[in-house]
């Protein structure tokens, strides 16, 4: 439905901002001038001990002056609580008794009809809860015994039982007078072809109600207890209520722990995600079949930003996995993702939990791969390298997935991010060859791990290894443009620019932003051994992590290594996965501080050119000089300090919410 700008104003006009933001904070007594419709308290959005967190009635509006978050009625509950627009608009109407629209005569109708199917799924529910209870039942209880679900756990999500009669619900709800014709559009009764009577789709099954966002019972899913059972779960069909591809299993209980802490899982199966759920990671949420759709993607991405998909490590989790990258692919969209874990082969999650309580699960969490990483691994693992042909359909492989992304920024960053990958491993591969290695695939030209003959030396830095903190500041802004490729691309100006004192540094940039600008369009394959040697010292180390997962043994000075092989070691805050929005604040932050300090370097030698005489017009041109700089170190210096002020609310919003799902998971236990 769509809704007029004035029905908006009405709305805003009627309920006071602060009475919807109020249930979320606690105003501070100090900063707060009611009388004026001035609100101070902490941000919900971050973790702050300073309020800074500014609620306006008379405009409508809130702002938080650390985290930048702002909005209005409508926006403070579709970020705080996951609502769609149109739901904040019905529960706000209903709060400031403004009367919406009356709704199209035909759709009207269908809620109409929609709403009844609710009442009898309902019915249903409540008859296999019923039932689970009966001594028809114990095979139910018995299997629920052994998954170690606890009570309160079954009387949440309303676990029951259907019974192995033929007919044993349709009679339930023939006495409760529902009709067949009814039954049979909520998808609980059967009609056979050949003119049969109709009977119960569920039956000798554990039954677990499937609930939309509102928490309304719309279908079932039924496990057999039969041991030769096939098949082994049964959903209910389509049906005016239940469209298979756009629900999320728990969603309407994830919605608001996933926006608190920010994060998502989502698993395969609705009896993992009790588990989950049960152990006390409340941000949980289950696809109802083995391929996402495009709204099954849209819903989780208003769980969270990035959530993160489980599947098993087997081959069939693997395939699984592929064939969501590729549908996920062309939605993705600025600070939108997925991540993916793949768990230890025949373990699922309630089998983690089970031996190492939900700290082994979250551990499995810990060490998601971001989707490109996925793709990366997929098309890689899969292709020969060896010869020129070979190397080009690699490179138009991945060039035709990346341009299936619709938003151009993403596409460009993906392409960025490949084009820099294929550079490392073409490079690595073709020393290889050189060193004597075989062709082999992936760009592994055959060589075994831990062969030293087979793998390609990188040019060492020596001996010592400068230590100041711009020379940090500058290896950081290096890696960062390797792991933000998109970042590289929109400033690509500025680092070009910048005043790098490092020569390994300045010609590592130098390379970076030929390969954005004036090889963009030229193919890897045709000018990856035509840069600066020194340039893959630094890509190598972005990528040693991958290499180590893959069991190649690392290379180069080990001083080096040591020092510099993981960005997060020189940046620990990469460590708590911060949004986007931050580390565009940190790389323009680093930006800024390489260009004050090429201000006072050009002051310095303007002073030591001028040292025997000054004047007039030196003396002005020096003082400009001077003010501009004066300037941009206080400027530094407050992005510094915001930067953080920021990063000790993400580490601790971290923290909290590991804390209170550990303190959830202890109680859960008891």
């Amino acid at each position: 439905m769509r809704f007029s700008p004035g029905l908006l104003d009405e709305i805003r006009d009627r309920l006071p901002l602060s009475e919807v933001v109020a249930r979320r904070v606690s105003w501070d007594r100090r900063k707060t001038q009611a009388a004026r419709g001035d609100y101070w308290a902490c941000c919900p959005f971050h973790q702050e001990k300073t309020p800074s967190f500014h609620v306006d009635d008379r405009r409508g509006r809130y702002k938080c002056f650390g985290c930048g978050a702002s909005g209005d009625h409508f926006r403070f509950l579709t970020e705080t609580e996951g609502l769609s627009f149109p739901e904040a608009v019905e529960r706000l109407a209903d709060q400031s008794g403004v009367s919406l629209p009356a709704p199209d005569p035909r759709e009207a109708a269908r809620a109409q009809q929609r709403a009844s199917l609710a009442e009898i799924c309902e019915m249903a529910a409540r008859f296999f809860q019923d039932n689970l209870a009966t001594s028809g039942g114990e095979a139910a209880r018995a299997y629920v015994r052994k998954r170690r679900l606890l009570p309160e756990t079954l009387r949440e999500f309303r676990f029951g039982y259907a019974p192995n009669g033929r007919d044993a619900l349709k009679r339930h709800l023939i006495g409760k007078g529902v009709e067949e014709a009814a039954m049979i559009e909520a998808g609980l009764v059967i009609r056979p072809d050949d003119g049969r009577p109709t009977y119960d789709r569920f039956r000798n099954r554990l039954m677990i109600p499937i609930q939309d966002d509102r928490g309304r019972v719309i279908a079932f899913g039924g496990r057999t207890l039969d041991p030769d059972g096939q098949p082994k779960y049964l959903n209910s069909p389509e049906t005016p209520l239940f469209h298979k591809g756009a629900m999320v299993f728990n969603f309407h209980r994830a919605r608001e722990p996933a926006h608190k802490s920010g994060q998502a899982i989502v698993v395969e199966g609705y009896m993992d995600a009790i588990a989950i759920w049960q152990a006390g990671m409340r941000n949980v949420v289950a696809a109802l079949g083995t391929a996402f759709t495009e709204e099954q993607i849209g819903r989780l991405w208003r769980l969270a930003p990035e959530p993160t998909i489980c599947f098993d490590g087997d081959a069939a989790g693997v395939a699984a996995a592929h064939r969501a990258v590729d549908r996920i692919l062309p939605g993705l969209k600025s600070g939108y993702s997925f991540g993916f874990v793949f768990l230890p082969d025949g373990k699922d999650p309630d089998d983690l939990i089970s031996a190492g309580g939900a700290d082994a699960f979250a551990r499995e969490l810990d060490a998601s791969l971001p989707l490109i990483d996925v793709l990366w691994a997929r098309e890689v693992d899969a292709a020969r390298i060896d010869t020129p042909e070979r190397r080009a359909a690699l490179e138009k492989s991945l060039d035709d997935l990346t341009r299936t992304i619709a938003e151009e920024r993403v596409k460009r960053g993906y392409q960025l991010d490949i084009r820099l990958r294929l550079s490392n491993l073409f490079y690595r591969q073709a020393r290889a060859q050189r060193a004597g290695g075989s062709p082999g695939r992936g760009g592994g030209g055959g060589r075994r791990p831990g062969d030293p003959a087979a793998e390609p030396s990188v040019p060492a830095r020596g001996g010592d290894l400068p230590d100041g903190t711009m020379f940090g500041n500058e290896r950081i802004l290096c890696g960062l443009c390797l792991k933000y490729p998109d970042l590289l691309e929109h400033n690509v100006e500025r680092i070009s620019t910048a005043g790098l004192s490092d020569p390994l540094h300045a010609r590592f940039r130098d390379e970076l932003c030929r390969i954005a600008t004036e090889l963009q369009e030229v193919p890897v394959s045709a000018f990856f051994e035509t840069l600066d040697s020194s340039f893959y010292q630094i890509l190598s180390e972005v990528f040693e992590e991958e290499e180590r997962t893959a069991g190649v043994p690392l290379r180069g000075d080990p001083k080096l290594r040591a020092r510099f092989q993981d960005l997060k070691q020189r940046l620990p805050i990469l460590r708590h996965d911060p949004p986007l929005d931050f580390i565009e604040d940190l790389f323009a932050h680093y930006l800024d501080a390489l260009e004050v300090r090429a201000l006072e370097q050009e002051l310095d030698a303007e002073m030591a050119a001028l040292e025997d005489g000054l004047e007039e017009a030196d003396w002005q041109r020096i003082r400009a000089q001077s003010q501009d700089l004066a300037r941009r170190r206080e400027e530094c210096a407050r992005d510094e300090q915001e930067l953080a002020e920021k990063a000790r609310g993400l580490r601790s919003s971290r923290q909290t919410v590991g804390a209170g799902a550990a303190a959830a998971a202890v109680a859960s236990s008891r």
